[in-house]
Parts: C-alpha cells; sequence; structure tokens
C-alpha cells in the first residue's frame, strides 16, 4: 500500500483515462476525490467500485468559478488533499477557414477547460500544500503537446504545451517547499476521443508511426501516476514521462 494516508483529487475522473488513475490510486492505497462534469451515474459507479476509497463532486471546469468551487467541496470531504491530478481535457476541432467567432469560442473553451482550470487548481493546491508539508501535481498532457498536432487541433496541441510549461515551471519554483509536479505525454490511448478518430479515419491512421503498433490502455497510464504519486519518487520532480509507443522520441 504505496499511498496509504494519501487523498488525491483526479479531475476528469468519469472517462477511460481517470476511471483507471482512481482505480490504480486506490489499489495503492489512496484515498479519491472523483471529479466529473456531467456524467453523474459514471462518477457515482466509479465510487461504488472504489470500495469506500473514494466520494465525487461535480464542478464545471469551462466554468470561471469552476475550479475554486471544485477545490474547496475536495477540501470539504478530504479536510487535506495531498495530491491533484489534472486529468480533465476536451479536444475540439475548428478549422482555419472557420469564422473568427467560431475560432476564438473553441480556442477559449480548450484553453479554459484543458490548461486554465489546471493552472487555478494548481495554485490552490501550492497554498494548501505549503501549509501541510508538501505535495504533488501530475499533469495528464499528451504527445500532442510535444510535437505539434495537426491543424483543426491546434488549440489542444497547444493547451497540452502549456501544461508541460506549467508542470516544469511548479517544479523548479516550488519543489524546495516540498512541492512537486510531474507530467505524462501520452500518445493515442484507447478511449472514447481515440474511437471517434478510429471511427472516422480507421485505426490503421491511428496506429500509423507507433513502433509497437497498438494503442496504449487506460491502465497503463493508471499505474504509471500511481507510481508518480509514491513519497519517495522525489526526483521524478518536473519529469515528462512519454507514453506514445516510440511514436515521438526526445
Amino acid at each position: 500500500m504505496n499511498l496509504s494516508g494519501q487523498s488525491i483529487l483526479v479531475t476528469g475522473a468519469t472517462g477511460a483515462i481517470g476511471q483507471a488513475i482512481c482505480r490504480a490510486l486506490v489499489a495503492d492505497g489512496a484515498n479519491v476525490v472523483v471529479h466529473y462534469s456531467r456524467n453523474q451515474a459514471a462518477a457515482e459507479a466509479l465510487v461504488r467500485a472504489l470500495n469506500g476509497r473514494g466520494s465525487c463532486i461535480q464542478a464545471d471546469l469551462a466554468a470561471l468559478e469552476g475550479p475554486a468551487t471544485l477545490w474547496d467541496r475536495a477540501i470539504g470531504i478530504a479536510g487535506k488533499l495531498t495530491g491533484l491530478v489534472n486529468n480533465a481535457g476536451i479536444r475540439s476541432e475548428v478549422s482555419v477557414d472557420a469564422s473568427m467567432d467560431e475560432w476564438q469560442q473553441v480556442w477559449a473553451r480548450e484553453m479554459r477547460v484543458n490548461f486554465l482550470a489546471a493552472v487555478d487548481l494548481s495554485k490552490l493546491a501550492i497554498g494548501h500544500f505549503r501549509r501541510h508539508c508538501g505535495g504533488r501535481i501530475i499533469n495528464i498532457a499528451s504527445r500532442a503537446g510535444q510535437r505539434g498536432y495537426a491543424s483543426s487541433s491546434m488549440a489542444y496541441g497547444a493547451s497540452k504545451a502549456a501544461l508541460i510549461n506549467l508542470t516544469k515551471s511548479i517544479a523548479q519554483s516550488h519543489g524546495h517547499e516540498g512541492v512537486t509536479a510531474v507530467a505524462l505525454a501520452p500518445g493515442w490511448v484507447r478511449t472514447d476521443m481515440a474511437g471517434a478518430y478510429i471511427a472516422e479515419h480507421g485505426e490503421a491512421a491511428a496506429l500509423a508511426g507507433i513502433p509497437v503498433g497498438r494503442l496504449a490502455e487506460p491502465d497503463e497510464i493508471g499505474e504509471l501516476v500511481s507510481f508518480a504519486f509514491r513519497p519517495w519518487q522525489v526526483s521524478l520532480n518536473g519529469a515528462v514521462l512519454d507514453m506514445n509507443g516510440g511514436s515521438y522520441l526526445r
């Protein structure tokens, strides 16, 4: 039980990756606060499967006040948090030929949910962790934030690149206070997002350029997040852990 005594908030926890993260953290001894935006039934089902080690909270991270509301409710439930997983994310498409209004709306929402919500939650987490002997932030970024992305989804790639930079900035600025940060950068993971792409373009298109010849499974993400939360893995501070099957090498 490597995470015994830890209480960790996981955003976007009803998706495949979020559920896998919560299961892995609980299996390793942690308690989790499950965040959801709309899918209450999935959140409640996940909590029931966590055998008394989880609770759920609704919050809209697209709203300006959403992150602070979520954090306050999580503290109200947990009393003290030792970790934060910024996992919530969306991927929208907008053509460079779209109207300026549509272009700006997509970019604003993408950055709000994928990046600025994580910024606000990280601010609150840093203050909390300073008062409670440290803590760890894990940001779920993407391969797209490192190598660039398709024209129609540039907002997604840019938001994930910003999330990686946020991770490094927290690591450099607050590591000496016991506040550490790690980013994970997966390639394609077998989720609904990948399923939608495969349905449109075929699995061969998703697998193109992945030397191992398969998509990552959500449980792989969950296992690595749990590992990164182990208290003695402090030297991972500032790391960006690639999980892309060899499709992007640095």
